[in-house]
């Protein structure tokens, strides 16, 4: 039994839910854009009471992994189309920095060169510095896989090392320390 699978998906007001059988494409429109996704394996998808429902044609392994995969993937489409999908991260270090213009990010990362990244235009991007604290980039997009996907590469620009902890990490990540080298008695 998919627990995942099995669980209904409320349409938010504002939120249209298209569902082609023949292609097996779904469509959700909302105030933040559009998504499309193509959905295989045989999976049906009814509209049923302002509630998306997908269920499984038998009960072979493949059909019970791939329907709570495409539920997820409809209730991410739903999400992001409605509120967006948001993610934050930190740059912990001393003389780290970010700045945007545009989708075109800057950072100071601790190398002899800055670095200079293209964010695609899916995804909004904001910096945020204030004395104090470390300097933060804010992603946002209706896409959470984009979103996920564009954070990661920022993040393995510099990764969080365990001795001092400096690097990129996401907001309220906890970073497991290890001791340093102790002095010999």
């Amino acid at each position: 039994m998919s627990r995942i699978g099995n669980a209904i998906i409320e349409i938010p007001s504002g939120v249209e839910f298209n569902f082609d059988s023949k292609a097996s494409i779904v469509t959700v429109k909302g105030p933040k854009g559009e998504l499309t996704q193509e959905i295989k394996g045989g999976l049906d998808v009814k509209v049923e009471d302002g509630n998306i429902i997908v269920s499984r044609p038998n009960e072979e392994k493949i059909s019970k992994s791939l329907h709570g995969l495409y539920r997820s993937l409809i209730n991410n489409m739903v999400i992001g189309v409605s509120q967006g999908h948001k993610t934050a991260q930190e740059l912990v270090g001393v003389g780290y920095k970010c700045s945007n213009q545009g989708n075109l990010l800057e950072m100071s990362l601790g190398y002899s060169h800055k670095i200079m990244m293209a964010i695609p235009t899916e995804v909004k991007v904001e910096t945020v510095t204030e004395k104090g604290k470390n300097p933060t980039i804010l992603l946002e997009s209706m896409d959470k896989q984009l979103v996920g996907q564009v954070a990661a590469k920022i993040r393995s620009l510099r990764k969080p090392e365990p001795y001092k902890g400096k690097g990129i990490r996401f907001a309220g990540e906890q970073v497991r320390r290890k001791a340093g080298k102790t002095a010999a008695k």
